[in-house]
């Protein structure tokens, strides 16, 4: 397992981390970004060599009524054989139709029929990888009226019949739990303390409308605001010094400004336990 707060790894930072691998505690990728491409396959081995490294897809669609891509999990299979990464994480969410691919992580009603779909695809998912996986809760923007289970009722359950074991996304939490209203401390005390192996940190965007209404928007572009590395401290306490990750996907700054960032969480100490 990893230890202490890795950073997502940006092709921009690829001679850099090179450059200096001690430096960086641990890396994440989405593998989605490397698939084909030779030339950046060869730049991560030469990291991997060196630096602990996490898969975190975008692309399995987990959520797909109609299942998961052959060709897709095929291609991870080859990665994973490949890299062995020490980690390997998706999310409670779809963005796949047929054949048609959406550009985003779209959100699942929380209903015991989205939970089989979701509870097959894992399950698939981790008998061709051969290994446990973590599901990360997602960001979210709206919800069902068909939904009959709280977010963590549903991932406590898929990480009860899957054996997988879940990522908590702090961000994500303080996101959702704004726009919808709810209670993030709350949330985080519902969550299976026993099956989170992973934490992930970040940023957001808040768009304000003139009605006096506000919307969070999970954009992963700036350094995480007080009231996440506020859930952060909760949930250190709750879950323990588990390998937290730092993402910062848009507007990313130099090399040494996420590394002065991970630095911080790994220096926050929570004052009691949750």
């Amino acid at each position: 397992m990893p230890s202490g707060v890795g950073i997502g790894l940006h092709f921009a930072h690829h001679a850099a981390v090179l450059a200096d691998p001690a430096a960086v505690a641990w890396v994440e990728i989405h593998p989605e970004n490397y698939i084909g491409d030779r030339r950046r396959l060869r730049e991560l081995a030469r990291i991997r060599r060196d630096i602990p490294m996490s898969f975190h897809g975008v692309g399995l669609s987990l959520g797909s009524a109609g299942g998961i891509c052959d060709r897709h999990l095929g291609d991870l299979a080859e990665l994973v054989d490949q890299f062995e990464p020490v980690l390997i994480s998706e999310h409670a969410a779809w963005c796949r139709s047929g054949n048609r691919f959406h550009a985003d992580l779209l959100p699942l009603p929380l209903t015991e029929e989205a939970l089989d779909i979701m509870c097959r695809n894992v399950e698939r998912t981790q008998e061709r990888l051969r290994r446990t996986i973590l599901v990360e809760n997602p960001s979210t923007y709206l919800e069902f009226i068909a939904s009959k289970m709280s977010e963590p009722e549903f991932l406590t359950s898929l990480a009860r019949r899957t054996g997988c074991k879940l990522l908590c996304d702090v961000n994500n939490i303080v996101v959702s739990c704004a726009n919808h209203r709810l209670d993030p401390l709350a949330y985080l005390q519902a969550l299976p303390a026993g099956a989170i192996a992973e934490i992930h940190i970040g940023g957001h965007a808040i768009e304000s409308f003139g009605d006096g209404r506000s919307l969070r928007i999970d954009d992963h572009g700036s350094a995480p605001p007080d009231d996440v590395w506020a859930l952060y401290d909760a949930a250190i306490a709750r879950f323990g010094r588990l390998p937290t990750l730092l993402e910062w996907d848009n507007a990313v700054p130099a090399l040494d400004v996420l590394l002065a960032v991970a630095a911080s969480a790994t220096n926050r100490a929570p004052a009691h336990v949750v």
